[in-house]
Order: structure tokens, then C-alpha cells, then sequence
């Protein structure tokens, strides 16, 4: 028996993922779609506004799925601290919940999820990359899309619609320049930049984070390190040191050499 198709946004809480939720929405009917969010238990209180405005708007509820862990209590389950490279807690907290409920659409109410991304064209090869993750990860392949990408023809400013167009205030992490506005700041796969950014804004959870990997390496005497540097661990503390005799400044201009969590669309 075929499946009824259902449309899926990927709602991260973000501005592209908001704006590609409302053209979904437009384009096939609230009635044939989702707006689907997994929830890190880190996220800063204002995106949880952001979100629930933009559903109001929509008209559309919010699904959500939690694992009912934290990051940290994730690397605690793997004895492996995340970091800009690979972590675990994107994988388990968010992957993971996205394929069971794509299982649990098709195995109990006889859906076929299509997943949309606020994916734009200047990370074209993220998206590839999911599109080949669902191909192959879920039971069945699973068909993904990215408007940003095939249906607008020039770059949309998401940021100036919300806003000046739908009256809604964007995340408050926005407003104070972080990239993206996940897990409260504390993206484990944020790069010196990212850092360099939450002690200037934000020293208090900076602390928290440093105390987090401090606790970590100490439980399982392991030198590891959400940071690298030449290769080898470099600890929030270490980073904070330096840029507490070198400046913050220095490190907001740098590049990010990171792999995106697949939290930030």
C-alpha cells in the first residue's frame, strides 16, 4: 500500500529553517505538513519565543522529540567529548530521534516523510550531504529538499522577511553576532571564533562549558578537548588564557576551520 506523502520542516529554531517552514506551509497545506523540531535541552530560552512566534504564524504546531539528555550526559553514555570534528550529541540527540520518527510515521500512520532544510546556496555541499545520509541511513530512503537552493533563484534575506515582513524578533544569539543560534552557545563544534564570541558575550557560560570539559578529563583521565591546536587538544581554559593576554578581538576575525553541526539549519 503506498504511503500518503507528508511534508517535514527541519525546524533547528533558525531563521532559514523558519522560512523554508512557511513556504512549505504555502506551497502544500498545513494539513499535509510538520513542523518538526528535536530539543537539545540546551537552547537558550529566546529561541523557544522565536520558535513558537514563527508556528503562530505559520499556523502550524510544533512536533517535538527529546531524548531527555544533554550533550553532556551523551559524552558521559560514549566516554567521548565532543568537539569540532565529531560529536556525538548531534548524532544521538538529533539524527537519531529524526529517523525514529521517520520510522514511526510510516510504520503507524502510514506516512511517506519528505524532510526540508534551510540549507542555502553557499553550503550546497551540506546538503549533499544529508541528501546522501537519508538515502542510506533510515530504513528506506528518505527524500530530502532544500529550497533555498532549487526553488529560489537568487539569495532570499530570511532575516529582513521575518522581521520587517512577519513582525517577529529574531533569536536573541543573532542579535548579539553568534552564526547560529543552538544549544545556548555551547555548540561543541564551534571553532575558536564561535569561542572567542560566547566568553565576549557571554563569560558566565563560557565558564560553564570550560567546567564541563574540566569535569570530563578529570572523570575519565583523558586529555582530550572540545579545541585543537596543532593538531592535538586545546582545552577552554588554555583559550580563554590566551585570549586574555592576546585579546578576544584577534579571534573574531578568523575563520572557522569546523565541520557545521547538523543542528545549524
Amino acid at each position: 500500500m503506498k504511503r500518503k506523502p507528508v511534508h517535514v520542516s527541519m525546524f533547528s529554531g533558525g531563521a532559514s529553517s523558519a522560512f523554508v517552514a512557511y513556504h512549505m506551509v504555502q506551497t502544500f497545506g498545513k494539513e499535509n505538513c510538520i513542523l518538526f523540531f528535536t530539543n537539545t535541552l540546551w537552547e537558550h530560552e529566546d529561541n523557544y519565543r522565536f520558535m513558537h512566534e514563527v508556528a503562530d504564524y505559520i499556523g502550524l504546531e510544533i512536533t517535538y522529540r527529546t531524548d531527555g539528555r544533554t550533550p553532556e550526559e551523551v559524552f558521559y553514555d560514549y566516554r567521548y567529548m565532543g568537539n569540532s570534528r565529531l560529536a556525538k550529541c548531534s548524532e544521538e540527540l538529533k539524527v537519531r530521534q529524526t529517523v525514529l520518527f521517520i520510522e514511526e510515521l510510516r510504520s503507524d500512520h502510514g506516512l511517506e516523510p519528505i524532510l526540508y532544510f534551510g540549507i542555502g546556496r553557499h553550503e550546497q555541499h551540506r546538503a549533499e550531504n544529508l541528501k546522501q545520509f537519508y538515502e542510506h541511513y533510515p530504513l528506506e530512503p528518505v527524500e530530502t529538499r532544500f529550497p533555498l537552493i532549487t526553488t529560489f533563484k537568487e539569495e532570499v534575506n530570511v532575516k529582513q522577511i521575518i522581521e520587517e515582513e512577519w513582525g517577529i524578533r529574531l533569536p536573541e544569539m543573532y542579535k548579539l553576532g553568534f552564526a547560529h543560534a543552538n544549544c545556548g552557545g555551547r555548540c561543541v563544534r564551534g571553532g575558536y571564533r564561535h569561542y572567542a564570541q560566547l566568553y565576549k558575550i557571554w563569560p558566565d557560560v563560557y565558564y560553564e562549558q570550560e567546567e564541563m570539559e574540566e569535569r570530563f578529563r578529570q572523570t575519565f583521565n583523558k586529555d582530550v578537548s572540545i579545541l585543537k591546536r596543532n593538531g592535538g587538544p586545546f582545552t577552554l581554559r588554555q583559550f580563554r588564557e590566551l585570549l586574555e593576554r592576546e585579546g578576544v578581538d584577534k579571534y573574531l576575525c578568523q575563520e572557522e576551520d569546523t565541520v557545521p553541526c547538523v543542528c545549524t539549519v
